[in-house]
């Protein structure tokens, strides 16, 4: 593969022990449960791309956005109980497009994003994001304003309740389009 390709495809390698050591789990793609390789995860190096990482299986639970570098010791770090599964963010290039929806099932007031918004509220008056539908690139949604808090990774598709995706706690006060740096 091309040190193009390989860019492309993003490459992200676990360990099981703090700064690199003990045995190690290279992923270039999605992991919806990575207990049959590692019996723990403490540390990582993102050799290419980015990834959003999950402290349970089926790319549920809390999220973080890793991006190239090294994490000798994220759980300290971050807070996480562990890694248990993992999501390759592609590349995106063009325009980003997102709606949100003050309600379930895209009803309520709306209003449609292109660029990162800090604060729902102060922009729109929206007290509340309850459904969205991301129609281009990859989105970060946080539950507090000013890109703070817990985050949940938006990819193109529709997002009819965020309460149903096991959301029921969070209220989405800040959106940032993923950005290839």
């Amino acid at each position: 593969m091309t040190n193009t390709g390989m860019n492309m495809r993003g490459k992200i390698i676990f360990y099981e022990e703090r700064n690199f050591q003990g045995r190690s789990y290279e992923c270039m793609s999605d992991c919806s449960d990575m207990s049959s390789y590692l019996n723990r995860c403490h540390s990582c190096r993102v050799e290419s791309g980015r990834f959003m990482v999950y402290d349970r299986p089926n790319f549920m639970g809390n999220q973080h956005l890793m991006r190239m570098g090294e994490y000798s010791d994220y759980m300290s770090m971050m807070g996480m109980s562990g890694i248990r599964s993992c999501r390759m963010i592609p590349q995106h290039r063009g325009q980003f497009r997102m709606k949100i929806f003050e309600r379930e099932n895209f009803q309520g007031m709306s209003h449609e994003l292109m660029d990162d918004c800090d604060n729902i509220m102060d922009r729109y008056s929206m007290s509340d994001c309850m459904s969205a539908n991301v129609m281009d690139g990859h989105w970060l949604m946080y539950e507090q304003p000013h890109f703070r808090g817990k985050m949940m990774y938006m990819r193109p598709g529709e997002y009819r309740s965020f309460r149903d995706m096991g959301m029921s706690n969070m209220r989405f006060m800040s959106m940032k389009r993923i950005m290839d740096m």
